[in-house]
């Protein structure tokens, strides 16, 4: 009871919502207009009316409704009558703050309530908002139609199986002013006003101005309307972060292309309805503005149009017939139509864009295969030379595997040294196994090859130059050198045996090593006469 006070109409929430987010968009239209857009199952469910009359009353009964009640709160108010004699609504500032929480749009891109457009039938209005759903191109939900009819099931189906349309009823805008002077609150001189903005990324349509003519337009006064779209395009101003930006981009985004920067596109829609014949109107208002839209063409057959408008043509009736993916667009410019999408969009561009990245990709592909290539032919020379350089087993002849490479490679001071560097590990191991194998790995020289005392102690063991005898370990570091001083040894060249038997023989004698040196330093020099007659003491020699 008390929600039949409040809505003495009785209407609901969601038929409330269809009202305020058409007409916050809309500004003003019909109740069949805001049906149509925001519940077109209505359409198919109440089609078995016997008369056109009797159709659109049951089926905008539920809008009207709640248009009555939201008058009653002082949110939405009549305006007039169309050409067609159906009555216009449309919000007041309280409707329009209300539309905005709907729209999710602040209240100062709302725009204005409209108040007083159907004072002479708002034609135009009317043509923006079948322009609106043209585009939209509502599709019934299904979901609200499972106890109707199966006939009016299948026709609701047909429509859902239909093209799609573009964006939502939140995803356009009308009656947009673009100041080329001014603020956007407060626009000036010399500026246009956009019929409809439309922004749906999500179908491919960044941003997008429509002017709808009905035909009453010359080509010249449609051509001074588009130079005031260049102008403001061209406008900068700053933006929040201090950079100098077109002032368009300041409230609605687009997309920057690689090699161009196109202005937004600008679409005419023309609602043949009055006298001027858009056949004859279109080829002279493509001369006028030919600076405006005219491409640069390129060496690869595209055209760039860097800061020129693309302008496109189509007819209302195509547009309701077809809908945005149609080929029924005509490009200022281009020959044979086209889809909307492909009228906006520069499809040679983007394939040479792609040729580009082809080759581009193509040749980073034989770059790294070349650094590949070299990288393979510098690691197989490296392995050949390391190859070559592989010692090979003075027992067998065999080469060293790494492993046995690596063991016989010079260690760091103080690190324990391999017993047979030039052998295999094979070898190695017989050798270690076999004094005598051991003695040949040495190749100790045997009597007489003895060889002149270096300063270096030789690599190998000593051999007496008496007996042949190899010296003990005791005896060879008794006779190595110390230094750059000579061997400690009186016979280093002896074993320890043969410098003992040279030993008795000096004492038999009895001439014992020590007394033979003390004599010898006693031993008076004997002085050497030179050439000159002088004589010289030997410590001068």
């Amino acid at each position: 009871m008390a929600g039949k006070k409040t809505n003495p109409a009785g209407s609901t929430n969601t038929y409330r919502g269809d009202v305020l987010r058409v007409l916050g968009a809309l500004k003003v239209a019909t109740t069949d207009q805001i049906q149509r857009i925001g519940a077109p199952h209505l359409t198919f469910r109440h089609a078995d009316k016997p008369t056109p009359s009797e159709r659109k009353q049951a089926r905008t009964a539920s809008h009207t409704a709640a248009l009555s009640d939201m008058r009653h709160h002082g949110l939405s108010e009549n305006g007039g009558s169309s050409g067609a004699g159906d009555r216009l609504r449309n919000l007041t500032l309280k409707g329009l703050q209300a539309a905005s929480y709907e729209l999710n749009r602040p209240l100062t891109e709302m725009g204005s309530t409209a108040r007083g457009a159907g004072s002479s039938g708002a034609s135009h209005p009317m043509a923006v908002n079948e322009t609106v759903i043209a585009m939209l191109r509502p599709k019934p939900n299904m979901a609200r139609l499972t106890k109707d009819p199966a006939h009016v099931q299948a026709a609701a189906q047909a429509a859902v199986d239909s093209p799609d349309g573009i964006g939502t009823i939140a995803s356009y805008w009308t009656e947009v002013p673009l100041p080329a002077t001014g603020t956007w609150n407060a626009p000036g001189k010399g500026g246009a006003q956009a019929d409809i903005v439309l922004t749906a990324p999500q179908d491919g349509v960044g941003l997008l101005f429509i002017e709808v003519d009905n035909c009453h337009e010359t080509a010249e006064e449609l051509a001074d309307k588009l130079e005031k779209y260049a102008r403001f395009f061209r406008r900068q101003m700053k933006d929040t972060d201090g950079r100098e930006r077109p002032m368009w981009r300041t409230r609605w985004t687009a997309p920057e292309g690689r090699y161009e920067t196109p202005h937004p596109p600008v679409l005419l829609v023309f609602n043949r309805i009055g006298e001027r014949n858009p056949n004859l109107t279109v080829p002279r208002l493509q001369e006028l503005t030919r600076h405006l839209w005219q491409g640069e063409r390129q060496r690869g057959g595209h055209y760039l149009y860097d800061r020129k408008i693309p302008i496109i043509a189509v007819g209302l009736n195509q547009l309701r017939q077809h809908g945005p993916a149609g080929k029924v667009f005509a490009r200022f410019g281009r020959s044979g139509p086209q889809t909307l999408l492909e009228a906006i969009g520069n499809a040679r561009l983007e394939a040479a864009e792609a040729r580009e990245a082809e080759e581009a990709k193509a040749r980073a592909a034989a770059y790294q295969a070349e650094l590949r290539r070299a990288a393979q032919e510098h690691a197989a020379k490296q392995a050949a030379e390391r190859e070559a350089r592989r010692p090979v087993c003075t027992g067998c002849g065999a080469k060293f595997t790494d492993a046995r490479w690596q063991a016989v490679e010079p260690k760091d001071w103080g690190a324990p040294k391999d017993s047979h560097p030039h052998l295999c590990d094979t070898c190695k191991a017989d050798a270690v196994a076999s004094p005598a194998a051991v003695m040949q790995e040495h190749q100790e020289p045997v009597r007489g090859e003895t060889g002149l005392d270096d300063f270096w102690p030789a690599p190998q063991r000593p051999v007496c130059t008496e007996c042949g005898a190899a010296f003990t370990d005791e005896r060879w570091k008794a006779t190595k050198r110390v230094g750059w001083t000579a061997s400690p040894a009186k016979n280093p060249s002896l074993c320890g045996d043969c410098d003992q038997r040279f030993e008795d023989l000096d004492r038999a004698w009895g001439v014992s090593s020590r007394q033979e040196e003390r004599d010898q330093e006693q031993e008076p020099a004997v002085p050497e006469q030179r050439a000159e007659g002088r004589w010289f003491s030997r410590f001068r020699r």
